[in-house]
């Protein structure tokens, strides 16, 4: 391109057209270039378009068959000359500015990767409509051959009617006698279209062949021209290898695609250009062309994996995770200012065909979200919920099935083990809070968003694990725990405040017997409880009392670990004897092996025999009689609690009432604050408190003591009493202040849930004493 090749060339062609200003005419021209680019690219993509169009078309219009071949033949002749059009406003844009050092406009990226689409889609359509193609063919030929033979027919007619025959016309004639032989049966090969054009150089006289017939013979020999060398020239003209020189443009396209997602359809004719450099990588022959197509293909797969899939996958996510969360008012999108991305050509793009492979966009994010969604479950079990929501949302909104992670809403594993709780039961009892009647430990506070649980279910896989022997070792330590915990229980009833206040409230008791109706006055359980915090609190607002409540709820945590340690090991043992047919019927496998005396087995099997009955009868004991673990510590521990030197321990069932009124209003206050959502000291059960008052009773012996205070009939008059003052106080101010009625409605409200809590504690209270009962 260089003009000084026309200068020194062609020096008259200088002397003509005088002195030439090349630059300046080519910086002028790639500016009206630039102008009109993206128009040209508009207008060659619509007419391919209209082209792909009428390709597709059957022409079932038009009723004439040779009406169907001829528009058949000027629409394959159309396609290679758009493709042509389109691959020549690529290579005159890069060349021109390359050669200006002009940069390309951003815009242009568009333009240039629009124009090689358009090539793919052209040659796409060929190969959909190849059938077509192959079936038309040879009718197609047929006419056009046709219209030669019968424009050369009146053409050789007028030359033999004239009847002088020089030279030059018996040429002429020869050549129309060699065209009609060649066009008259075989089919039109490449040699016989090579005769064909010399008969026609010889047939450029105007003497004897006027101008215009020899046009239309000229046009059909390129129609017919076009279709035998159809599939070379599809080839030629749609190959794209030319975009390997590019291919750092190749990026910015990707992300013009990615903010345009309504052109996602056409990243199937990128890959398809691009698929047109391999031949041209495996000709090279200073390096090896398998790892030039390698290193080509990855770095092409990594352009599609940064600049497309990776932002869609993260876009999803957000987009799933902004839905889910909207109610939270997270982020406020506003579709007006910023826009909202539409992902789903993206997601829903066929697998785009590459070397061979297949790139699956929609695969790869739903691989993305699968493993995330798992890890993150796995990670916080206790929002599988929302995932499984997010789940159903990217299935509803952007068709993608992901699959479940098959993750329970809960650990699975057998909790804290065993002996990790023997070893550490002083940290237990203070964590942990049983229920009574699920038989179930549930941890009272936790950092996390989780909070362990431990059941009858997590005890046995623990005694599977370990064994049965590891059940009368737990007992043991428990029994030094509580040895430990009565010595504090001790010296707090032989304090002289508490000593003497359990006294006169005793005195005070039996004096006002007949007035009460042998009822334990609630008012005295009132003022012990107030009066006792005058003693003073601990920094974290605890009274002795308080304390003292705890004391025994650990107690009877304890307790209750005792209980759920031998209901665990029924258990572990009805699971382990189902595998013995009859349990009234139980065969001795020593005895079956030595009845025959004349074969006896070896000394080790007999063994092992002895053994295998040993375990049977072990599980079938146990399964049967089980052991009592609770009247085993209640024996223990009675003879000394009953004792005359610890006399001070015998008034114990007059504190009961305080303590109760005490524990009501602190498993009050930990449901309200449940309510509440405030995560410190929250609790909704806490039976160890009604197994330690039990418990503690039984060692004592004053079961017959404490119900001869009739302290939950006491409960239930005084709290009744207060409703109906409530109720008639409500009544006669019903039409004075609003404010005082509201309270009025609150203090009732609150009377209803002290006699609900009340009641609660009872009926636990007394489902606590059937385990010690005798």
């Amino acid at each position: 391109m260089a003009p000084e090749f026309f200068i020194k060339r062609m020096p008259h062609l200088v002397k003509t057209l005088g002195n030439l200003q090349v630059s300046k005419f080519r910086t002028e021209f790639l500016k009206t270039f630039d102008k009109a680019f993206l128009q040209q690219v508009q207008e060659v993509w619509l007419d391919a378009s209209v082209w792909m169009v009428r390709m597709e078309s059957n022409l079932t219009n038009r009723a004439e068959v040779r009406d169907i071949l001829s528009t058949r033949v000027s629409l394959l002749s159309q396609g290679p000359q758009l493709s042509e059009r389109a691959g020549l406003l690529f290579r005159t844009a890069v060349h021109m500015h390359l050669q200006q050092g002009v940069a390309l406009r951003k815009e242009m990226v568009g333009g240039l990767m629009q124009c090689v689409e358009t090539m793919k889609a052209i040659a796409e359509t060929f190969h959909r409509r190849s059938a077509m193609i192959g079936e038309s063919m040879q009718h197609m030929t047929d006419l056009i051959r046709f219209h030669v033979l019968r424009q050369l027919t009146p053409i050789r007619m007028r030359l033999e009617a004239s009847g002088r025959y020089s030279d030059a016309k018996l040429d002429v004639l020869a050549a129309l006698t060699l065209v009609s032989t060649v066009f008259s049966s075989a089919a039109p090969t490449p040699e016989r279209i090579t005769v064909a054009r010399l008969c026609m150089h010889v047939l450029l006289r105007p003497d004897f062949v006027k101008e215009e017939e020899v046009d239309a013979l000229r046009l059909m020999l390129q129609k017919l021209e076009g279709l035998a060398n159809l599939s070379q020239r599809i080839q030629r003209t749609t190959d794209a290898s030319f975009i390997y020189w590019t291919r750092n443009l190749i990026p910015l396209h990707l992300k013009h695609i990615y903010a345009n997602s309504e052109r996602a359809h056409r990243l199937h004719y990128l890959f398809a250009a691009l698929e047109d450099v391999v031949p041209l990588l495996r000709g090279a022959v200073y390096k090896d062309g398998d790892e030039l197509v390698r290193q080509y293909a990855d770095s092409i797969e990594a352009s599609l994996q940064t600049h497309i899939i990776e932002r869609l996958c993260r876009d999803i996510e957000t987009d799933l995770r902004l839905h889910i969360h909207s109610h939270l008012h997270v982020a406020e999108r506003d579709p007006f200012r910023k826009g909202l991305p539409n992902l789903v050509p993206l997601v829903t793009l066929e697998p785009l065909r590459w070397l061979g492979r297949r790139l699956d966009i929609k695969g790869q994010v739903e691989h993305y979200l699968d493993t995330t969604f798992y890890n993150l479950t796995t990670v916080a079990l206790y929002d599988w919920q929302t995932y499984a929501e997010m789940r159903n949302l990217a299935l509803v909104k952007y068709g993608l099935h992901l699959a479940e992670v098959h993750l329970p809403g809960q650990t699975l594993d057998q909790g804290l083990d065993v002996l990790e709780i023997m070893r550490n039961i002083h940290v237990f009892v203070q964590r942990y809070r049983y229920n009574l009647n699920n038989q179930i430990f549930i941890e009272g506070a936790s950092p996390n968003k989780t909070i362990h649980s431990i059941g009858i279910s997590h005890i046995a896989n623990s005694i599977r694990t370990h064994g049965t022997g590891i059940m009368n070792t737990t007992v043991n330590f428990t029994y030094q725990f509580l040895r430990q915990k009565f010595v504090v229980f001790s010296q707090f009833l032989y304090d002289d405040h508490i000593k003497s206040r359990l006294f006169k409230d005793l005195r005070y008791f039996r004096d006002n017997r007949q007035e009460s109706r042998s009822r334990y006055p609630f008012a005295r359980a009132e003022r012990f409880h107030k009066e006792i915090r005058k003693l003073g609190l601990t920094p974290q607002g605890l009274s002795y009392l308080d304390q003292f409540r705890i004391l025994i709820t650990e107690i009877g945590n304890a307790m209750g670990y005792v209980r759920m340690i031998r209901s665990g090991g029924l258990f572990f043992t009805s699971n382990a004897v189902k595998f013995i047919p009859d349990l009234q019927d139980i065969h001795s496998f020593r005895t079956i092996i030595t009845d025959d005396s004349d074969h006896p087995l070896p000394e080790h099997t007999q063994e092992a025999a002895k053994n295998l009955d040993g375990a049977i009868e072990n599980l079938v004991r146990n399964f049967a009689e089980g052991t009592e673990y609770n009247k085993m510590l209640v024996n223990v521990f009675a003879g000394e609690f009953r004792d005359k030197r610890n006399s001070h321990l015998q008034n114990f069932y007059a504190i009961v009432p305080p303590l109760t009124l005490n524990f009501v209003h602190h498993i009050m206050k930990c449901k309200d604050k449940l309510y509440k959502k405030q995560l410190d000291d929250v609790t909704f059960t806490d039976d160890g408190f009604v197994i330690g008052i039990a418990y503690i009773l039984k060692l004592l012996d004053q079961y017959s003591h404490f119900d001869s205070l009739h302290w939950w009939d006491a409960v239930n008059e005084y709290i009744e009493q207060d409703k109906t003052r409530i109720t008639a106080e409500a009544k006669s101010n019903a039409k004075k202040d609003k404010e005082d009625l509201q309270t009025l409605t609150l203090t009732q409200k609150k009377l209803n849930a002290l006699l609900t809590e009340f009641q609660l504690l009872q009926f636990s209270f007394t489902g606590a004493r059937i385990f010690f009962k005798d």
